[in-house]
């Protein structure tokens, strides 16, 4: 979700409307954190799959800032990345392009993240989805305690990381598909002058060409 009015660009508005009233009907959301460096096919079925094996009404993709101690050459700017997330998901039903981490004090921490959510939207249960390969090192997350307390996290599968049969309170496991596409992939066709259209949305696609990302 973005603080956004329906079929607008997104920051060319201010207020919420667009946000709270989206949001008023949902009882429980899924949230998938990433850099979306760009969003490719991968990541949209991967929602979309998530969205067909659970419960959840919405996912909402979160699109996490730049690391201001970690400068990347080849990541875009927050808010292109942010545009590129609505613009794939604007029509897709059940799936949201999200913010929030754009807007809260750096450092970036995903407690912080779900305190701001919840606060806004007590009426929401939210659930982390995370890949199995993150779930791996979930011990060293800033108050990784406190997420497991208040929580609900939904692992899924990701290659070469296998998920554990015994999980904690909690924490669940899906089998949703492997999806082969990863953003390197797309940002080093960009780069080669490789199509990419069999790898991100058409709008993203042009996104990228008409604004001379990631050559």
């Amino acid at each position: 979700m973005s603080y956004i009015l329906p079929n607008e660009m997104p920051w060319q508005q201010s207020g919420n409307f667009w946000l709270d009233s989206a949001a008023a009907r949902v009882k429980s959301v899924g949230l998938f954190f990433g850099s979306f460096n760009p969003i490719h096919n991968g990541h949209v079925a991967l929602a979309q799959a998530i969205l067909q094996k659970t419960a959840l009404q919405q996912v909402w993709l979160v699109v996490s800032p730049q690391n201001p101690f970690k400068k990347a050459t080849d990541l875009a700017e927050d808010r292109m990345r942010f545009e590129m997330v609505w613009l794939a998901t604007r029509e897709l039903p059940d799936i949201e392009a999200c913010d929030i981490e754009l807007q809260l004090p750096l450092p970036s921490y995903t407690i912080h993240t779900l305190e701001a959510l919840s606060a806004r939207y007590p009426h929401i249960e939210f659930t982390i989805l995370m890949g199995a390969d993150n779930w791996v090192n979930f011990d060293k997350w800033h108050r990784y305690e406190d997420i497991l307390a208040k929580y609900n996290i939904l692992i899924y599968p990701r290659q070469g990381s296998s998920i554990p049969e015994q999980l904690p309170e909690g924490v669940a496991a899906t089998d949703t598909p492997l999806f082969n596409i990863s953003a390197t992939e797309v940002r080093n066709a960009v780069k080669n002058f490789e199509p990419i259209r069999h790898l991100v949305p058409e709008v993203v696609a042009d996104y990228i060409r008409n604004n001379g990302l990631y050559r």
